[in-house]
């Protein structure tokens, strides 16, 4: 039995509300389809996590369905299983302190890198501000494995986002929202660099320039969006 005083049932339940409104928003977007894709966060400063149930639909989804996990992958609070991609989450988590929410999504730009296994590489400002520079290829893992967490953490190294070879992407924030601007960035980035190619070659962004966006996100506009 765990104990659960009445702050951190409230986080819970703003944290459950955030992830399902979250959620529909993929939809709407065309992030995701039917019920692929999923959102997690950490729930305040303690060791457990929210995440979206498996298989099943945002649009018909309740806050109640949003279960929570600890770190060890056991169910603390919900009726439903949590995402098969539970382990992947976790394991960032794990080695990304500083990041406290992740959402996996199918788009379809996004997708056609992966599938393809070309890294997004840093060619627009927007990107290269909030996700640090290119966004990597994963090497290939099986859905729901340790084999694709471990994979995973490796290409996501220090930045904010990675593509799940012939998979997805994953994109991370320090909130929820941060998190979801990160996935409508690389998907954007990613159209962009597609269409670019037909062009005769996308022009990548100077080394120098791509540090010196990031830092300036990181230490002014990140703080004024109140991330």
């Amino acid at each position: 039995m765990h104990n659960i005083n009445t702050e951190l049932e409230k986080i819970i339940h703003d944290m459950r509300r955030i992830i399902l409104n979250a959620g529909i928003e993929l939809v709407s977007k065309g992030l995701v389809a039917g019920t692929w894709g999923n959102i997690s966060a950490r729930i305040g400063k303690s060791s457990w996590i929210a995440i979206t149930p498996s298989g099943r639909d945002y649009l018909t989804m309740q806050e109640e369905d949003i279960v929570i996990v600890d770190q060890g992958c056991s169910r603390i609070l919900g009726n439903l299983n949590p995402s098969s991609e539970m382990p992947l989450h976790i394991a960032i988590y794990k080695a990304r302190p500083e990041i406290d929410a992740i959402v996996h999504t199918h788009s379809t730009f996004a997708s056609v890198c992966a599938v393809a296994g070309r890294d997004i590489p840093p060619i627009i400002e927007d990107l290269v501000q909030i996700v640090g520079g290119s966004v990597r290829v994963a090497e290939y893992g099986f859905p729901g494995t340790d084999v694709l967490a471990e994979n995973a953490v490796k290409g996501l190294a220090d930045k904010q986002a990675v593509l799940l070879a012939n998979h997805g992407m994953i994109g991370c924030g320090s909130t929820i929202s941060e998190a979801m601007m990160v996935c409508e960035l690389v998907e954007k980035a990613a159209s962009i660099y597609l269409y670019a190619q037909q062009l005769g070659g996308a022009k990548e962004l100077a080394a120098d320039d791509v540090l010196r966006m990031r830092e300036f996100y990181l230490k002014h506009y990140r703080l004024q969006r109140g991330e």
